[in-house]
């Protein structure tokens, strides 16, 4: 890496970016031109439950991994709206294969800001990391001389095929009152052969590992802490390193708006298909006539179009939230709390479900065959629903309860 090193407002320095490095704009652009490509895969993806090995180099070769990855360790480092509209444009093509890339590239953020530098630069080493993350699955921790040792059966660890690390959550001596969060590396788990036979997001790679006897440093391990709940009251590791607000915030905010951004791009993809029916397809009843011709069509259209608009800006709105409370906090402002946090992600789950009843509202209109096994739309909506009843959606009730006694001051019931 060369170039500068520019000082940031705290004192920190953080390197300059290279010339000829990939920009917000021409990784959007790339994202958009492979939706052929997505679409395409997409049959091949869910049997394979991951997408293909070739696609996973374009993405290495695009630098789509690298987006939040800290510039210092041969990253973009760029900032978590960039990386919401890049997830919507890929799962307008393939939510399962957005799915896949987007968990095992988010949590670049979390490895950049809560880890010491030792730990960063191993972890970073090569600039080729890829990070699944998961808390389905009790694992015990136990300290050694050597560090800590990790057992355990970890579920649900979406892209994981094409991981380097895996960041967990575990207990020490399996007292759950003792969490601990790690990153292990590759050599530490094992992927289990369990993942597929769902609703749908079937090509996701949400396969499960175990940790057996697996020893990491101590470096790589962040006590007293859970996997969404890091205090950062006190700042982190890595805004000191970076000096950059991208890695001094929450890590469950950012997590929901990523599961938000995602279902809004497979309601785009949903509404793509819907749209190019109406030009290939007439109405079921008199008079008969091309859809697009219809206003009923028209209307049923429009009224999905405009749901969806209302869950991308709020989920891009929650995006920018998430950076300004980041950046107050690393400031030495008020810090970034939990019930900041709460807000966030009770509003960016409002645009999860938004998304999937914009689609419900065109499934009863758009045709049997649209809704056949494999087709586009139908895929697209099995997709929509898994997410729908996705284990963070599933906070959403009492979430509202949680949310409400912190904003009236009521201790919780």
């Amino acid at each position: 890496m060369t170039g500068t090193t520019p000082s940031t407002a705290d004192g920190a320095v953080r390197a300059a970016a290279e010339p000829d490095e990939p920009t917000a704009e021409t990784l959007l652009r790339t994202v958009v031109e492979l939706r052929p490509t997505l679409l395409a895969e997409q049959a091949a993806t869910e049997l394979r439950t991951r997408y293909a090995p070739e696609l996973h180099e374009r993405f290495r070769a695009a630098g789509l991994y690298r987006v939040l990855q800290p510039r210092r360790f041969g990253g973009l480092e760029l900032d978590l709206e960039t990386f919401v509209r890049l997830q919507r444009e890929m799962a307008r093509g393939c939510p399962s294969t957005a799915w896949c890339w987007a968990l095992a590239t988010s949590h670049a953020m979390q490895l950049g800001s809560y880890f010491p530098e030792s730990a960063q630069q191993r972890i970073f080493a090569g600039g080729d990391v890829r990070c699944a993350s998961s808390a389905s699955g009790p694992v015990r921790a136990v300290r050694t001389g050597e560090g800590w040792r990790l057992d355990g059966t970890v579920r649900y660890c979406s892209g994981i095929p094409y991981s380097t690390h895996f960041l967990g959550q575990a207990f020490v001596d399996g007292d759950p009152e003792r969490p601990l969060v790690f990153v292990a590396p590759r050599s530490a788990w094992t992927v289990l052969d369990d993942w597929g036979d769902v609703l749908g997001l079937r090509g996701s790679g949400s396969n499960g590992i175990v940790l057996a006897d697996a020893v990491i440093p101590a470096d790589q391990v962040v006590e007293g802490a859970g996997l969404v709940s890091v205090d950062v009251s006190g700042g982190t590791p890595g805004l000191e390193l970076h000096g950059n607000p991208l890695y001094a915030g929450r890590a469950l905010a950012p997590f929901t708006v990523s599961l938000a951004a995602l279902a809004v791009g497979a309601g785009l993809g949903a509404l793509d298909e819907f749209g190019r029916l109406m030009h290939s397809r007439g109405t079921a009843v008199p008079p008969v006539r091309p859809r697009i011709d219809d206003p009923d069509f028209q209307r049923w259209y429009g009224t999905a179009l405009s749901r969806l608009a209302v869950a991308d800006a709020v989920v891009l709105r929650c995006a920018q939230e998430h950076a300004e409370l980041s950046a107050r906090g690393a400031a030495g402002a008020e810090p970034y709390g939990e019930h900041d946090e709460l807000r966030l992600t009770v509003v960016a789950r409002e645009a999860i479900v938004a998304a999937w009843e914009a689609v419900g509202t065109l499934v009863p209109v758009v045709g049997s065959s649209a809704l056949s096994s494999g087709e586009r739309f139908e895929r697209a909506w099995r997709d929509l629903s898994t997410i729908a009843g996705h284990r963070n959606t599933g906070f959403r009730e009492p979430m509202y309860r949680r949310l409400a006694q912190l904003e009236l001051g009521l201790s919780a019931g």
